[in-house]
């Protein structure tokens, strides 16, 4: 099948504070808030999607804050992304920790991998993430944020999925979904897609020997790759389906439209639309100000304002 898949789309993860997250995302790591909508499975949480000026694909990254809805913490392990990468400028990493230390966030060193330096942290919902510095990232970042437009944040690097055995997890995304293996060390596999720039790769951990993981509080809950458009989108959902695997019905997510289902070593992948983005209802320089409900929500909207957590940006 011909290559269909463009580059990463969107990585969601299941946060904790809603406000903390406001923070951490738009304030300490200085990405926009393009997106202040509500999860469509249950309206009373919210959806916040964060990327550069215009939430491009592969520059967004999506969270469900989900406190007080008794979700337990999750159990980070086999058969998830365990770790999120997002994409700075070579040589700004002496300056992302200096401004994650002021903070009072604990910052480490990641050993160099495929000849990139990397700083690791968690989020305060325990989200394992990491600032990768390279110099082959051309996206321009969101420039009214609160970081230096020589250090920002230009996107997605990629995710880093942990596989008990990765064979047929590999198999999938060569032979299906057009990635090809660009690097390998050790128990690691880089595999990139429609080139290797950021945003465009993810990497694969064999560990036989994880404990097996559990979605919760802190943990990743699906990585969307993107696609151009509706057509070749059933497209791929035709071949995958022919192929044996579960695949949900189209899902109209307002600014995309997605398909949904679990790769051989357990994660689950979305494959998401290009179109329309984030401008079908929010003109570019208001994106993200504003709370907004599916049309078939907007009924209810007083009541799930009531329910929804006051936050402040």
């Amino acid at each position: 099948m011909e290559n269909l898949i463009r580059s990463l789309h969107h990585v969601t993860a299941t946060a904790d504070g809603a406000q903390e997250d406001l923070d951490t995302y738009g304030s300490l790591l200085g990405l926009r808030l393009v997106k202040k909508t509500v999860n469509f499975d249950n309206h009373n949480v919210y959806h916040f999607y964060y990327g550069n000026e215009q939430g491009e694909p592969g520059t967004i990254w999506t969270t469900f804050p989900y406190r007080g809805w008794g979700v337990p913490v999750g159990v980070k392990g086999a058969g998830q992304i365990t770790v999120t990468s997002f994409s700075v400028p070579g040589g700004s990493l002496d300056a992302w920790k200096q401004r994650l230390r002021a903070a009072g966030v604990e910052v480490t060193d990641v050993p160099p991998r495929f000849g990139e330096e990397a700083i690791a942290f968690s989020d305060p919902s325990g989200l394992a993430i990491e600032l990768v510095a390279n110099d082959r990232d051309d996206r321009p970042p969101w420039r009214a944020g609160s970081v230096d437009h020589a250090a920002a944040i230009r996107g997605l690097h990629g995710v880093t999925l942990t596989i008990a055995s990765p064979a047929r997890t590999i198999a999938l995304l060569t032979d299906v979904l057009g990635f090809a293996i660009v690097g390998e060390e050790g128990a690691r596999t880089r595999l990139a897609v429609n080139g290797d720039a950021p945003g465009h790769t993810l990497e694969i951990v064999h560990a036989p020997d994880a404990p097996r993981a559990v979605n919760g509080l802190g943990t990743v809950h699906h990585v969307a790759l993107a696609i151009s458009d509706a057509e070749e989108q059933l497209r791929m959902r035709a071949e995958l389906i022919r192929l044996g695997y579960q695949v949900t019905e189209v899902r109209d997510r307002q600014y995309f439209r997605s398909i949904y289902f679990r790769e051989p070593g357990g994660v689950l992948f979305e494959i998401a639309t290009v179109p329309p983005g984030f401008t079908v209802d929010e003109t570019l320089p208001c994106l993200g100000q504003d709370l907004k409900l599916p049309p078939w929500e907007e009924p209810h909207r007083a009541a799930i304002q009531q329910r929804l957590p006051p936050v402040s940006r």
